[in-house]
């Protein structure tokens, strides 16, 4: 190999070969040589040294015959290719100067006469001849198809690291625009083409629009493609198969986009982005020059498509269940949760707003409980289903309508002028009910009751709604039909809420709290194999009090800490009973509810360890409940506390699964063992399709990471024939049991239980 500078001499094609490489006296030795699948030859050293002998194949691979090469010294430099002149010649001057007389290889590219490139490896060694002049003797093997093999592995091991990249941002819970740009680009770059979008599908347009592009300057969602055959897109939409476009020029089959005429596009391929749901639409890669798509180009762009309809498809199901945890289904309004946090966001923005004011109401339907029991939930639900859409129309476009649950609905009214605004809102509500309802063929006349809460900035969203509920049962009290606003009068109602609240202080201490138990039960035999303790409350004047009525006044005046501190010590002794009761059948897990407090609180893992260490009971016994809401506050403190809550070796178990604001990308990043699907999921099975499709999605992820899925409040065979069709491992529900005391679940274990078993 050569930076080969002039030493002298005339040309010649086929010199006498320098001593130690020649053999005369052997008549086929030349022969020999031409053999050679190879280049061999004999050259001074420099850019333009003199080249004293080449062998023929220099023809075959080169396309110069060795009389033309060897005729123009600067011949090999001047086919050096632009990008390995440099190098070369470096490499070459350095040997030379370090008198370098072992064998030398590089690997560099000579330009074929007819221009194309040809990847050579040269072997060469310095050796001094006899007129003691040093001279390269060296092997020019042509390896350009094994470059493009090894550039061809790069390719494909790049394309494989991209498609696998765009996998692990997609679980990750990378936005969809972000997944389509990222597939888009790397497609770009890997192919090495100038144009690249992704289009959506617009079935009601029978178009597509362009999500994100590349090479398309001042091409946005405004621009539409036609969907039919008649382009490349509708064509591989319509095949269900990726399309390839060799030459625009001549293709039949359909015609160019303007936008790709305008590009000067030559050459294109289209994959289709297909859900499970149907196409979304295309990725489409576009050559201004004409070019060839292999098979492994198509196989890489449909692959990087795959993970984009599998984005789809992930999206769509979190989007229902995300839509679903903060709507009603029967209404389509926002539910509580989403109605809260749209108070708490008003309330902040009214404190920075003075004197702006804001309004709550929280309105009830007059003797529904009647329509109800008279002529049944069906027609109940029409009411529901009937009102809704009335109370919308009455409000302005800004204001949030949302049902609580039963006949319940609140209405926040932001940036009004003030009480006699807010007043007038309640009158036109009350004005809406004034027309029959049409039910079951059937008119029926219906009143609302309203009460009004102010707010001027500061006030707590709780605090709000809980005004605007007591101004409501105020005016159902003086004979419905009618509104109120919230008072200093009525305010001496919540003051009895303080006597409940002092009351549950000194519950604990009275010993006034107790435990009932709700078995768990497992699909594959219907035994029991786990309970959930719920606590109760036995006040000595009030009776016995449910949880609903005394847990949120515990979650908001801090008491829910030593409550729930309360019931783990109780349930651990408790399972610790049983398990010392039996100790020749396998032991019975024991499930506790964690409150978001219990999770904030940093002595939580301890806590649960002392409980473990004075109960005796197994760590393995005991599973933590948590409900999605308290996913919602710093998730990098949550799973801290999750995982020393795990390395103490309890379960840890996501309760209300789809009821919250949490991501689905929660459940890879935490360590939980069992999701339970929330009762409102599980009571339409077999009857709504959209619970039994989101329920499915939902048992089917829980499987796919490994976690253990329960459905909560089964009540109807219906129900657990479906859970059990879908693979769901636990029930719970009053379909096999109520919550009970223990003495009664003592005698389930001693004497079987009620429900039978297989």
């Amino acid at each position: 190999m050569s930076d080969r500078r002039a030493t002298g001499g005339s040309p010649s094609a086929y010199p006498v070969p320098q001593p130690g490489l020649a053999a005369p006296g052997h008549p086929d030795y030349r022969g020999l040589l031409n053999r050679v699948p190879a280049i061999l030859y004999i050259a001074d050293t420099g850019e333009h040294g003199r080249w004293h002998y080449v062998s023929p194949q220099i023809e075959a691979i080169l396309g110069f015959t060795p009389d033309e090469w060897c005729a123009d010294p600067g011949l090999w430099a001047q086919r050096l290719h632009p990008d390995d002149v440099g190098p070369v010649l470096e490499l070459e001057s350095e040997q030379v100067a370090e008198g370098a007389f072992t064998s030398n290889a590089a690997e560099y590219r000579l330009l074929h006469r007819d221009g194309h490139p040809v990847w050579l490896r040269d072997d060469a060694v310095l050796l001094e001849g006899d007129d003691r002049i040093v001279r390269w003797h060296g092997v020019m093997s042509d390896i350009t198809d094994q470059k493009a093999a090894e550039a061809e592995l790069g390719r494909r091991a790049a394309q494989q690291a991209a498609v696998a990249r765009l996998g692990e941002h997609a679980l990750e819970g990378a936005s969809p625009n972000d997944l389509m740009r990222e597939a888009m680009l790397a497609a770009v770059q890997l192919l090495e083409v100038e144009i690249g979008a992704v289009i959506e599908l617009l079935p009601d347009q029978d178009a597509f629009a362009f999500r994100v592009s590349h090479g398309l300057p001042g091409v946005g969602p405004d621009v539409l493609v036609p969907a039919g055959e008649g382009s490349q897109a509708g064509f591989a939409l319509l095949r269900k198969a990726p399309v390839v476009v060799a030459d625009w020029e001549r293709e039949t089959r359909f015609r160019r986009a303007p936008v790709l005429v305008e590009r000067g596009a030559r050459s294109g391929l289209t994959v289709v982005i297909e859900g499970r749901r149907g196409p979304f639409g295309v990725l489409g890669l576009h050559s201004t020059s004409v070019r060839e798509f292999s098979p492994g180009d198509v196989d890489f762009v449909q692959a990087l498509a795959n993970v984009l309809g599998d984005m789809v498809d992930r999206q769509l199901t979190e989007d229902a269940i995300r839509h679903r945890a903060l709507h009603d289904l029967l209404t389509g309004l926002p539910n509580r949760i989403l109605f809260m946090d749209r108070l708490q966001q008003a309330a902040e923005r009214l404190r920075r707003r003075s004197p702006a004011f804001t309004a709550v109401l929280a309105l009830d339907l007059d003797r529904f409980k009647l329509v109800n029991d008279s002529l049944g939930h069906r027609v109940g639900d029409q009411l529901l289903a009937a009102a809704a859409p009335r109370v919308r129309q009455a409000v302005r476009s800004s204001d949030t309508v949302a049902r609580f649950g039963g006949d319940e609905f609140g209405i926040l009214l932001e940036d009004i002028g003030g009480e006699r605004e807010a007043i007038e809102m309640a009158e036109r509500i009350a004005g809406v009910f004034s027309r029959p309802f049409v039910l079951d063929g059937t008119e029926h006349f219906v009143t609302t009751s309203i009460g009004i809460a102010l707010a001027q900035g500061g006030e707590a969203a709780e605090d709000l709604l809980r005004d605007a509920d007591a101004a409501m049962n105020r005016a159902k009290e003086r004979g419905r039909d009618r509104w109120e606003l919230f008072d200093e009068g009525l305010r001496g109602r919540a003051i009895s809420r303080l006597r409940v609240e002092n009351d549950l202080r000194r519950a604990i201490e009275r010993d006034e709290l107790t435990l009932d138990y709700q078995p768990l039960v497992s699909l594959r035999d219907h035994s029991l194999v786990s309970v959930e303790a719920l606590v109760r409350w036995d006040h000595p004047e009030r009776g016995r009090i449910a949880p609903a009525d005394f847990i949120p006044v515990a979650e908001e005046n801090g008491l829910i800490g030593p409550i729930g501190s309360w019931v783990l010590q109780h349930a651990c002794r408790q399972a610790a009973r049983w398990y010392e009761a039996r100790p020749d059948s396998a032991p019975l897990s024991m499930s506790v509810n964690l409150s978001a407090a219990q999770v904030a609180d940093p002595g939580l893992s301890d806590t649960v360890a002392d409980a473990l260490r004075t109960s005796g009971l197994e760590p393995s016994c005991l599973a933590l409940e948590l409900t999605e809401s308290i996913l919602v506050g710093d998730a990098d403190e949550v799973a801290q506390t999750l995982r020393r809550l795990k390395a103490l070796g309890v379960h840890l178990v996501l309760d209300d699964f789809g009821t919250g604001y949490s991501s689905l990308a929660y459940l890879t990043r935490l360590p939980l063992d069992v999701l339970k699907v929330d009762r409102s999921f599980v009571g339409g099975l077999g009857v709504e399709p959209r619970d039994t499709v989101i329920t499915e999605a939902i048992v089917a992820m829980s499987q796919a990471l490994s976690l253990r899925v329960v459905g909560e409040g089964v009540e109807t065979e219906r129900q657990l024939a479906e859970l059990s069709r879908m693979g769901c491992d636990l029930a719970q529900g009053y379909l096999f049991s109520r919550p009970v005391p223990g003495e009664e679940l003592t005698r389930m274990l001693r004497c079987g239980p009620p429900w039978p078993c297989r």
